[in-house]
């Protein structure tokens, strides 16, 4: 696959509830196994592999109850792509509901996404 139809893939998958859990099946169909993905801070800033997403996803699962959530049309451009996601989230310990938005950033290699990158105000910047 080349850049354009991997991020038409993921933002489909996404849209369509695919990339909640158990989630294995469409990480391994469009990530590398050597994927790193990065945050914006705290305990997954950085994180490596199929193992450390999946530990990021695992915890965010505890941490969050997903009301809805969107994926804008990718912005292609050479071997990266952009999405905008929106999410209607519960912050479980604290009973916060609040609607975010992030941008995600993707490299593509060999028909796979080997680099990811969210971006998004952290409280710092609130």
């Amino acid at each position: 696959m080349n850049t354009r139809q991997v991020a038409e893939k993921l933002v489909a998958l996404f849209n369509s509830g695919h990339m909640e859990a158990p989630y294995e099946e469409p990480y391994r169909d469009l990530f590398s196994p050597d994927i790193v993905s990065r945050e914006q801070g705290g305990e997954f800033r950085e994180v490596f592999g199929f193992d450390g997403i999946k530990k990021k996803a695992d915890w965010w699962e505890e941490s969050f109850e997903l009301h809805s959530a969107s994926m804008s049309e990718p912005v292609v451009a050479d071997n990266y792509f952009s999405v905008s996601i929106t999410m209607d989230t519960t912050h479980k310990p604290s009973g916060h509901r609040e609607t975010m938005s992030e941008l995600a950033v993707y490299k593509v290699k060999d028909g796979k996404i080997v680099w990811e990158e969210f971006f998004y105000l952290t409280d710092e910047e609130m």
